[in-house]
């Protein structure tokens, strides 16, 4: 009997190579050709699961989801139940921050996919679907932080949402060697300190 293929399986190999073109050579060289030598598939064989790179871009960048997703999830299960709502926010924005290798390689692939979406009306759609369903998440978190009484009550969710979310901007200082991993947690911890410390 032939071996049965499954194509799930072969569809995440390819990401996972795209990641690794995209982490160590960036996203101008990641053609189809190199991925499918670094995915150790023919070209041919690639064009058949990706009819082209912004098809394979945006599977990679749907699966990067899915496995970061995963990751705030596993980081949850080690927090005391039911988790407290800073400790489920820190998780979150460690997890988005190119802080160990699977975030970084993450990070990498989200910066391909915006420079993309900047010039693709359709893939800016898909993106900017997926932005807003995150910062929904967020927002939530803060607005039942505060009916549970963790955040001051006379505090503007929508401007503490960005504010979170703003702090997804150390990305490129880590990226470039501009700050370290260790002041960005420190300057994480204080703003959810901050946010979450009795009205005064």
């Amino acid at each position: 009997m032939p071996k049965q293929v499954d194509h799930q399986e072969r569809r995440e190999a390819i990401a996972h190579a795209l990641w690794r073109v995209v982490e160590q050579q960036g996203w101008p060289r990641a053609t189809m050709r190199e991925v499918a030598r670094e995915a150790e598939v023919s070209l041919g064989q690639l064009q058949h699961y990706f009819s082209s790179r912004i098809a394979m871009l945006t599977f990679a960048m749907e699966f990067a989801s899915e496995q970061t997703s995963g990751r705030v999830a596993r980081g949850l299960t080690g927090l005391d139940q039911p988790p407290h709502p800073r400790d489920v926010l820190r998780v979150v924005l460690t997890e988005m921050l190119p802080l160990h290798p699977d975030t970084r390689a993450t990070s990498r692939m989200n910066a391909a996919y915006v420079l993309e979406a900047l010039h693709d009306p359709e893939l800016r759609e898909v993106a900017s679907v997926g932005l807003r369903q995150g910062r929904g998440l967020v927002e939530r978190l803060i607005r039942e932080a505060m009916a549970d009484g963790h955040i001051p009550a006379d505090r503007n969710v929508a401007i503490e949402t960005d504010l979170i979310l703003s702090l997804t901007g150390f990305t490129p200082l880590l990226e470039l060697g501009v700050v370290e991993p260790q002041a960005v947690l420190a300057a994480i911890d204080q703003h959810l300190d901050q946010l979450f410390s009795p009205a005064s």
